[in-house]
């Protein structure tokens, strides 16, 4: 490096060694690897590609999680990560990063079932990674989330925002303590006491030996099938109840 410029308590210098704005990065990957992603995520069964010519899926998940922490907020944000020489060079990947198409293909591979079985291995690894969190506090919600085009899925039902607007009902599962998504589901803008149902049992499959202490939860969960889930399985919690009018009155 040469100073070309010098002042009061600094420095303005030129150097011939290979920087990036994404540097913060090299933390990510000592994370990364200090964890086992890579032998981890290898017995998840991702889909593979249709033919000799694609692409490791692992490689495209590795990208994916990268561009995130760049700060991608779309598909084609992806591309910020490819043309970065220097984090190409000095990053996790072993081979140049591909184009966000091929990241595209690789989740339109995945069907419900895959979802599930993916997303179960992968939290079932995480939180077997925290050893110290033996018992959790467990927050599910729903909430309605407004579309304006024509997304897939998108449905008019209950929105209490934009009445008759096509809306998706996620269902939403964290772990208090760790501030840690545990399940989420995209799901049509109606209510289901099976879905909720089903959310809460895959929750819990992907918790592992994690002992639910207490389920706290809003008042789309106050269904008797619900409580009875609960009660059935010994487990204290905390719904919300709907403010009908008979318990108005």
């Amino acid at each position: 490096a040469r100073s070309v410029l010098q002042g009061e308590g600094f420095s303005v210098s030129f150097s011939d060694r290979e920087v990036t704005a994404w540097g913060g990065l090299a933390l990510l990957k000592q994370m990364l690897d200090s964890m086992g992603f890579r032998e981890a995520g290898a017995g998840w069964g991702l889909p593979e590609p249709g033919s000799n010519r694609g692409y490791a899926p692992l490689q495209l998940i590795e990208q994916f999680i990268v561009s995130i922490w760049c700060g991608a907020c779309r598909f084609v944000h992806a591309e910020t990560v490819r043309m970065d020489g220097t984090l190409v060079r000095r990053g996790r990947q072993a081979t140049r990063p591909r184009g966000h198409k091929a990241i595209m293909r690789l989740f339109g591979r995945f069907d419900m079932l895959t979802n599930e079985r993916v997303q179960a291995e992968a939290c079932r690894w995480l939180f077997s990674k925290i050893s110290a969190l033996r018992q959790v506090t467990l927050d599910v919600g729903s909430t309605v989330v407004t579309r304006n085009g024509e997304q897939e899925g998108a449905t008019r039902g209950y929105n209490p925002n934009r009445h008759g607007r096509a809306s998706h009902h996620p269902l939403l599962a964290f772990v208090a303590e760790a501030r840690m998504v545990a399940n989420f589901w995209l799901g049509r803008a109606v209510h289901s006491a099976n879905n909720i149902l089903q959310l809460l049992e895959s929750t819990l499959h992907h918790l592992g030996d994690k002992i639910v202490g207490l389920p706290r939860a809003d008042s789309g969960f106050f269904d008797e099938t619900v409580l009875s889930f609960l009660e059935d399985k010994g487990i204290a919690y905390i719904v919300a109840a709907r403010l009908t009018q008979p318990l108005q009155r």
